[in-house]
């Protein structure tokens, strides 16, 4: 069930939304919409699925990533922590693993918090966290055959708390095995070119 909005409310967010796209519009970079993000103010998810597909139909629009689901739009997206995994398929639209990951490692002096960091595992090296990274790709090569079109790693870098990035907050640190993390992906996606 989605919550109820006050009329303001659902003014506002059209109007922003509509604004969003205006800006951002001429950006190749984006190759997709999405309205909503994890059921976070998630509302009319149909109408207004249908009404960001009528005012762009250049991209595909991911209703909802990982929140509500309703057979609209583009793509059917979940969020699966730690570890990848497609638990809905829908036939007729992409099937995507919008988050998965989450492997946390902490590294001092890098911390926007020195005291209450998070991730959905904890690691205490490069090494324990390239190796659980290993663990969940060899699980898409199990996945992506059902079905699943894509698959999004979270995260790039650490976001104030959440120190489960492949990079420290301040970007100076790479936190994996960097050669064997490049390595890893680029046979991922040599497999997925048969």
């Amino acid at each position: 069930m989605e919550p109820e909005r006050s009329a303001e409310s659902e003014a506002n967010y059209r109007k922003e939304w509509k604004e969003i796209m205006d800006c951002l519009y001429s950006y190749p970079c984006i190759g997709m919409w999405i309205p909503f993000n994890e059921r976070w103010g998630q509302f009319k998810t149909v109408d207004i699925a249908e009404w960001t597909q009528q005012y762009d139909p250049s991209r595909p629009v991911n209703p909802a990533s990982g929140g509500n689901f309703f057979r609209t739009g583009d793509v059917l997206d979940v969020h699966s922590y730690p570890h990848p995994d497609m638990y809905l398929f829908d036939s007729k639209r992409a099937n995507v693993i919008g988050e998965y990951g989450g492997i946390g490692l902490a590294l001092k002096d890098h911390l926007w918090w020195n005291d209450r960091n998070w991730g959905y595992v904890q690691f205490n090296t490069p090494k324990d966290v390239t190796d659980k990274y290993e663990e969940y790709i060899n699980m898409l090569y199990d996945i992506v055959p059902r079905g699943v079109t894509g698959a999004v790693y979270t995260q790039t870098t650490d976001v104030e708390g959440e120190v489960n990035g492949l990079l420290t907050y301040d970007r100076k640190v790479v936190k994996v095995e960097k050669d064997r993390t490049a390595k890893l992906n680029r046979k991922l996606a040599k497999s997925l070119e048969k």
